[in-house]
């Protein structure tokens, strides 16, 4: 029987542990990416069939088409992104530095509606928003808004919805980022005649900026691909991209463009985030880690 050295087994130990994760990885994530990357080439029509014939030409059919609704979904969900992270900072900033014993209460309470279904959530916004609910009423009586006008079925409804779906996406990576700052380090900068506001824009800003970039991405890649929020608080004038790609996979059957769409919008996911990395600085990034 062959005995492998102890270095020999320090060294594959890590790759022994990484096997799982890497092969659920391949199976289902690699492999139905490839397939639809196949499917994306494919040409024909749901009565006949698909074959595959390379028609590179759906990309660029699919953007052209499809244009308004790729500039639609990234403008919600970068807006949904910056109302998260206005008021998920103050949030995440009070549970870490001021809520004391109550820290593990009030987080419980970030993540409690992730015990609610998703699209339960969303439909009890039509109930919040509906035109002869309570909040219309009030908006009506401080002349915010007409008297027919109407919050539902509007573009701040679809982004209203996105941005309380995915607030804790954005507050809880702000937390545990504001969580592991030594607070030496805003004593030190207060010692050395530092304002709280300065101590907080030289000291915890930075700091917290691997928080700001993870929560981020975390609101807003899947805000892109909703479709749940257009789909119950909007109208087809609010239709998201990913909208777009549900019906053309269960309703059109249009398989080649609903994948094209996919990786476009991936496509164009992975290079915001490099700019966004880039903006950011990755090397304050590395430091604040």
């Amino acid at each position: 029987m062959l005995r492998l050295s102890l270095r020999t087994r320090r060294t594959l130990l890590p790759y022994l542990f990484l096997g799982p994760g890497l092969l659920w990885l391949i199976v289902f994530f690699a492999i139905p990416l490839v397939n639809q990357l196949g499917v994306s080439l494919m040409t024909g029509n749901p009565e006949q069939g698909y074959t595959l014939q390379w028609h590179w030409a759906t990309y660029s059919h699919a953007i052209s088409d499809y244009g308004t609704q790729f500039g639609r979904s990234v403008l919600y969900a970068g807006a949904a992104t910056i109302l998260d992270l206005v008021i998920a900072f103050p949030l995440a900033y009070f549970i870490a530095y001021k809520a004391g014993r109550f820290k593990n209460f009030m987080l419980l309470l970030v993540v409690l509606p992730f015990f609610t279904s998703y699209v339960l959530r969303t439909v009890s916004w039509q109930l919040i928003l509906n035109d002869n609910g309570w909040v219309v009423h009030r908006f009506q009586d401080l002349g915010l808004l007409s008297s027919d006008g109407r919050l539902l079925a509007t573009t701040g409804a679809v982004i209203a919805g996105i941005t309380y779906n995915f607030l804790p996406f954005m507050a809880l990576p702000l937390y545990v980022s504001l969580e592991k700052i030594d607070r030496r380090l805003i004593e030190a900068a207060t010692d050395l005649y530092a304002s709280r506001t300065t101590a907080f824009r030289k000291v915890t800003l930075p700091l917290a900026l691997p928080g700001i970039f993870a929560g981020s991405l975390l609101t807003f890649i899947p805000a892109c691909g909703d479709f749940i929020n257009a789909a119950l608080l909007g109208t087809p004038n609010q239709y998201m991209i990913g909208n777009v790609i549900q019906s053309k996979f269960i309703n059109i059957l249009d398989y080649p463009t609903a994948a094209a769409l996919s990786f476009i919008l991936m496509a164009a996911i992975l290079v915001g985030i490099l700019i966004y990395g880039r903006l950011l600085g990755t090397k304050s990034l590395r430091e604040a880690v």
